[in-house]
């Protein structure tokens, strides 16, 4: 058995808090209404607390020596949280695991749960990245969304966290929503530009399985205007310096999300809370994902070494999984990253289907010719199509 540790891809580590405010009528994360857990108005964070480290514990011999690249803390709405959860909770992760310098730690955070005290808790606990849930500036979309926030809450929110010290945020926003126009879209856009976070995530609301918008499905608006949206809002956003890096973020020179790039280039993330999902490579390289049990209950009173669900990522399943991955970013690749995150030689299906794609052109011939890959324009459209080329 070949060890190859020394050569394991980037790890990185999802943590999952699954209690927010209210669910909305488009979310299908692992969320709970939080005061449907809340005894004597709290949530219980020291039991969640200890469930995650143990969590963690048991997962600590999918390291293998590596270091955290990098953090996030999603939800949910992590930042229901007390300060004081967080404080131990870092602590309890410096201590546990080794850490490369200013490795990025991002919190998800919702404008209606924004305190600037709070967070400058958070920021000195050692989490330096927000991602600040705001969706829309709309009052009728908000209200659409099921947001509880407001116009002005959102403005505040992000001139809140530069005052409790963050210097690095990104903003969450929707397009493509009910009923909204070419104008709205491009207004909300504007006005997050105004704000000046370091990244944007602009992205197309998609009617997921299991969500409310699913059940009573909204009046969405016409491809027309989906197709207007998303070319006049990406030519604003590189008017002012946001470059799209991947399908839905786009960043100021070198603030591109570290977390997010280790997911798409393939890299490793270990997954600890209720629902969370992990991708781990073992020193046998062998590849699997793990997913926690979902409900914050069952998740609580469950032993640390049951909450795992293994499922291999089998060997012809492989190009589709990378390239899945890859294809999502804009940048261009070498070919041998193939080998490098999965072990395996490149096999001919993959070849082929690359050829298959040259030809259609969704993939660049001159890159192709240096043995590297590079979407075309013609491929970021058409990505779904560009994608099911590599299906075995």
């Amino acid at each position: 058995m070949i060890d190859l540790t020394a050569s394991l891809p980037p790890l990185s580590l999802y943590i999952h808090l699954p209690w927010c405010v209210k669910k909305c009528p488009y979310c299908d994360f692992n969320s709970h209404q939080a005061d449907r857990f809340e005894k004597e108005g709290k949530l219980p964070e020291d039991a969640y607390l200890a469930q995650l480290l143990a969590d963690l514990d048991a997962d600590l011999a999918y390291v293998a020596g590596r270091p955290i690249q990098t953090a996030f803390i999603g939800g949910g709405t992590p930042s229901l949280m007390s300060e004081d959860f967080y404080y131990r909770l870092m602590d309890a992760l410096r201590d546990k695991l080794t850490w490369v310098d200013n490795a990025e730690i991002t919190m998800e955070a919702n404008p209606g749960t924004f305190e600037q005290e709070k967070f400058r808790h958070f920021r000195q606990a050692g989490i330096n990245r927000l991602s600040i849930g705001i969706q829309s500036f709309q009052p009728t979309l908000l209200t659409t969304l099921g947001r509880i926030h407001n116009r002005e809450e959102a403005i505040h929110a992000v001139e809140k966290s530069r005052l409790a010290g963050f210097d690095n945020i990104n903003i969450d926003l929707m397009h493509g929503l009910p009923e909204q126009s070419l104008d709205m879209a491009l207004d909300d856009l504007a006005l997050a530009i105004q704000l000046d976070p370091e990244h944007l995530s602009w992205y197309q609301l998609t009617i997921e399985p299991n969500t409310e918008f699913y059940r009573r499905p909204p009046a969405l608006p016409e491809d027309n205007t989906l197709w207007g949206i998303q070319d006049a809002g990406q030519a604003q956003l590189e008017k002012h310096g946001y470059a799209q890096y991947e399908v839905s973020a786009n960043a100021k020179q070198n603030r591109r999300a570290a977390h997010n790039l280790n997911y798409w280039r393939f890299g490793d993330y270990l997954g600890i809370g209720a629902g969370a999902h992990g991708k781990v490579t073992l020193p046998d390289g062998q590849i699997f994902r793990t997913r926690k049990t979902r409900h914050p209950n069952h998740y609580l009173n469950t032993l640390p070494e049951a909450l795992v669900i293994k499922e291999s990522i089998e060997q012809e399943d492989l190009p589709l999984e990378f390239m899945m991955n890859r294809l999502r970013l804009f940048e261009t690749f070498d070919l041998q990253d193939y080998q490098r995150y999965t072990y395996q030689a490149l096999p001919d299906a993959l070849l082929k289907a690359c050829n298959t794609a040259i030809k259609k052109g969704f993939l660049d011939a001159e890159q192709w010719s240096n043995g590297k890959v590079q979407t075309t324009e013609k491929g970021k459209l058409f990505l779904n199509e560009l994608l099911e080329l590599f299906l075995s």
